[in-house]
């Protein structure tokens, strides 16, 4: 606008003019000074003055004029004092610049008027003009920045107000978020801690339970060492008593004057044997100052010693009284000796020349032999050789002296002969564990036996030493056990017949040791060589004798009768758990063998009575099952023909076993059947 520039040009021109350039104080007010006190001219109207009134319209010009305007018409003494004196603190964040102040309208209505009037009175110098409109502007503008002040102040505390509440909403929040924070991890401790005590109590129980356990462990052990140190006493006790006694009897071995005189009894061997025992229970007696205690093993073998220290000294005493006894007789007995030797011999040697001279009589006569066929001396000689054979092998082990290896003879025996001991008419199950271990010991593979692991390969003869063992204890215990139970031949023969299945050598064996204890369940009856005691000849019959007493007749049959019942089951029975599907290795045809030899030889008086019995009791009925009609004629040749036999060299004191045997064949041949033997194991027994 031309206005304005005009305006400008003026206060410009104003501003360079010598008044313009005049000093001002704020504080000449307040001192009561004159403003132009100290200018020297007289003050006068400009001569622009006129064209400054014409150009300028009043109102428009008091409407625009802004605080600054008059800012510059004022010298800078009087700036300074208005910027001093209008200077508040304020924040910059409240307020970025101070808001233009313009003057109101009848303010500027008048300033106008007041510089009209002194334009138009030419009495009045420009120089009071000047200082009025400055005095006027001034107080308008302290008004204005006072209220200016107060409108500031008052922003400023109202948003210092709000700052401050800010402030404490914040410290507020922080505060709560502090605090949830410090109850989260408050509440995490407590579960970590009530975690940490739940893991402690459940750690306290499992210590609790196993220091229980423990102390229960100890208390155990400690009464488990109680009572073996209870049961080392008593056993200490016991060896202690066993060796004194010992020690007494090897006193009663020492040669007594009564019997040093006589040189016939000699103490030397019975010394010796007594010291040794001596000896060998002073080494099972432990050192009592060790705190050692003897072992079960130590009292059996002091017990051992001790009963045969007491056989020492019973033969010693029985020699000592036979020895008196044949001092007061030695000249007649000796003489009365020699005479019955000599008439008993040359009797022996008639009675088998007589009897020999029978037998081939009554054989050209009736076409009976005396003994068996060629071919069965064979085969028998070839067993009894195998088994020779066998113990020949295993000699060294028989034999051993050393500690180890009797120790290891020892457990092989008992791994053999235990098993067959344990067989029992019970049930299956004890049956086949028994015969587990027996074929494990014969593969050469490792069983338990008394609590420990033995095997046969841990000898290079120890396969052949069990071989032989285990046939020798089947036949004792068809000898022994089912000599005194009928009952038992059966499941006996039901292991071996699988052992024989499977171990071919075992059966072989088996008849070796039945033939030389039983031959006659070859048969075979054997004759009495030259050159033969008759305590040899009654040994090689099956009969015992010991110190040249021979067994009587009615224990002699028990145990022929035991060992052919053995034998009939052996021949009829076969092992139900095995997988082979073969012949039997010795079947019913051997029995069929067997009795048809039997038929072929004499009679002898109650043995063969006693023989045919018990056979045809065991293994008739499988005969009668399997020949049928041939067997019936057997029967039948038995009863007309050969039971005559035995009637004939039977005695009268020995009817008892032919009565049974007639018996038996009248009930046969009555009722057509042969009944099954009441100790038969059926397959139930087997499924148990």
């Amino acid at each position: 606008m031309p206005s304005e520039s005009l305006r400008f040009e003026t206060l410009e021109a104003l501003k360079n003019s010598p008044k313009g350039k005049l000093n001002y104080s704020p504080d000449w007010l307040e001192k009561g000074e004159d403003i132009l006190a100290g200018c020297v001219e007289v003050s006068s109207l400009s001569p622009l003055s006129g064209q400054i009134l014409k150009r300028l319209s009043p109102r428009p010009l008091l409407k625009t004029r802004s605080l600054s305007s008059c800012v510059r018409d004022t010298s800078p003494e009087v700036s300074e004092g208005l910027s001093a004196g209008a200077s508040v603190p304020i924040s910059p964040r409240q307020i970025s610049s101070p808001p233009p102040v313009s003057l109101h309208a009848e303010d500027d209505e008048q300033v106008t008027s007041l510089l009209f009037k002194e334009l138009v009175q030419p009495k009045t110098t420009l120089m009071s003009f000047q200082t009025r409109k400055t005095a006027v502007e001034l107080s308008l503008r302290l008004e204005q920045q006072e209220r200016l002040v107060a409108t500031v102040s008052s922003c400023e505390s109202e948003q210092l107000k709000r700052f401050e509440e800010l402030m404490e909403l914040k410290q507020r929040q922080e505060y709560q978020s502090m605090r949830d924070m410090m109850e989260k991890e408050t509440q995490e401790s407590l579960g970590r801690q009530e975690k940490l005590r739940e893991e402690h109590r459940h750690r306290m129980k499992i210590l609790n339970l196993r220091l229980r356990e423990a102390e229960q462990q100890r208390l155990r052990e400690a009464e488990l060492e109680r009572q073996r140190q209870v049961e080392g006493r008593e056993r200490h006790r016991a060896i202690n008593a066993i060796q004194e006694e010992v020690l007494q009897l090897n006193q009663l071995l020492q040669p007594r004057p009564s019997t040093q005189t006589d040189p016939a009894l000699d103490h030397t061997p019975y010394i010796t044997r007594g010291n040794q025992l001596c000896s060998q229970v002073s080494d099972v007696v432990p050192a009592s100052a060790d705190g050692q205690f003897p072992s079960v093993e130590d009292l059996t073998v002091a017990e051992r010693a001790l009963q045969e220290m007491r056989s020492l000294v019973r033969n010693l005493q029985g020699e000592e009284a036979q020895a008196a006894e044949r001092k007061r007789k030695e000249q007649d007995e000796e003489e009365e000796k020699k005479k019955r030797h000599e008439e008993l011999k040359a009797q022996q040697e008639e009675q088998k020349k007589t009897a020999a001279r029978s037998a081939k009589e009554k054989a050209k006569k009736e076409g009976l032999q005396t003994g068996a066929d060629e071919s069965t001396l064979k085969w028998y000689s070839a067993l009894q050789d195998a088994a020779n054979q066998c113990a020949q092998a295993c000699d060294e082990l028989s034999r051993a002296k050393d500690t180890q290896t009797k120790k290891l003879k020892m457990e092989l025996q008992k791994a053999a002969t235990t098993p067959v001991s344990q067989i029992a008419n019970i049930s299956g199950a004890p049956l086949k564990e028994a015969f587990e271990k027996i074929d494990k010991l014969l593969s050469s593979r490792p069983v338990t036996s008394a609590g420990k692991t033995v095997s046969a390969s841990q000898h290079p003869q120890g396969l052949e030493f069990v071989s032989y063992k285990l046939a020798e204890k089947f036949v004792k215990q068809g000898e022994e056990e089912v000599a005194s139970n009928h009952s038992a031949a059966f499941p006996i023969a039901a292991v071996a017949s699988g052992i024989w299945e499977l171990h071919p050598k075992i059966g072989e064996l088996i008849l070796a040791h039945l033939h030389k204890k039983c031959p006659y369940a070859v048969p075979h009856y054997p004759p009495m060589e030259r050159g033969t005691s008759v305590e040899d000849y009654q040994k090689i019959l099956g009969y015992r004798v010991d110190d040249s007493k021979v067994e009587g007749q009615d224990s002699f049959l028990k145990r022929m009768s035991g060992m052919i019942r053995l034998y009939a089951a052996i021949i009829q029975m076969r092992w139900p758990y095995t997988g082979k599907q073969g012949p039997h290795p010795h079947g019913l045809n051997h029995g069929w063998r067997w009795l048809a030899q039997i038929l072929n030889m004499e009679p002898l008086a109650d043995i063969t009575a006693t023989i045919l019995f018990d056979f045809l009791e065991v293994c008739g009925n499988a005969l009668m099952k399997l020949y049928r009609g041939q067997f019936w004629k057997l029967i039948l040749l038995i009863y007309e023909e050969y039971f005559p036999r035995i009637e004939a060299v039977t005695s009268t004191g020995q009817m008892g076993s032919v009565t049974r045997l007639k018996q038996f064949l009248e009930t046969s041949l009555r009722t057509k059947q042969i009944p099954v033997p009441k100790c038969e194991l059926g397959s139930a027994f087997f499924k148990s």
